[in-house]
């Protein structure tokens, strides 16, 4: 599937799982794939949502709001369990990074696997949902008779899914996600049309 990705789909990809390492994030969620749509302002995904109003910075402030700093070994509950035999767990993850540095409690991300002929492959760290994503893009390509997937597909594939946290952060910023695929429809068929 990934010999159809142009090279902005591609590096997509690449840049969702970067914005997952900087979240401390053990895997890729539909919110990473998302603010990589955003990474490349030029893509036709990206400026589909910047016309939608959608902002990089405010969306990015969204989603770290929700998913919160990395994956922690204890949770609030174990923090006020802590609080209430004298033990200030906010404090205690202060002492550790001024010492080791920051998310130095953070899980780190898994290693990628590598396949018998020797090429890397990390396709375990894409979350149920971001994998749905990438499979409804190709769908979408299909069904629009692309014989390409690009950002545009991956966008569609994202609004499609419509349950995991980049649609529920989207719609929290205020888009509603069926006139979105309208706009990122009527992109592509602007951009198909041979020029005058």
């Amino acid at each position: 599937m990934f010999e159809r990705f142009t090279r902005r789909a591609r590096a997509v990809v690449v840049q969702a799982r970067d914005e997952a390492d900087r979240l401390h994030q053990p895997r890729v969620g539909t919110e990473h794939l998302l603010l990589a749509l955003l990474h490349d302002g030029q893509s036709l995904a990206a400026t589909v949502l910047r016309d939608a109003g959608v902002r990089i910075d405010d969306l990015r402030s969204r989603v770290e709001q929700a998913t919160g700093p990395g994956s922690r070994a204890l949770d609030d509950a174990d923090a006020a369990a802590l609080r209430e035999i004298g033990i200030d767990l906010a404090a205690v993850v202060a002492r550790v990074e001024e010492s080791f540095g920051p998310g130095a409690l953070d899980d780190p991300p898994p290693a990628p696997r590598r396949w018998p002929w020797g090429r890397r492959y990390d396709g375990s760290r894409f979350s149920p949902r971001a994998k749905k994503v990438l499979e409804l893009a190709l769908r979408e390509a299909v069904r629009l008779r692309h014989n390409h997937i690009g950002t545009e597909h991956i966008l569609l594939g994202l609004l499609r899914e419509g349950n995991g946290l980049a649609a529920v952060t989207l719609t929290r910023a205020g888009l509603d996600l069926v006139d979105l695929r309208r706009r990122v429809l009527d992109a592509v068929r602007t951009a198909a049309r041979p020029a005058a």
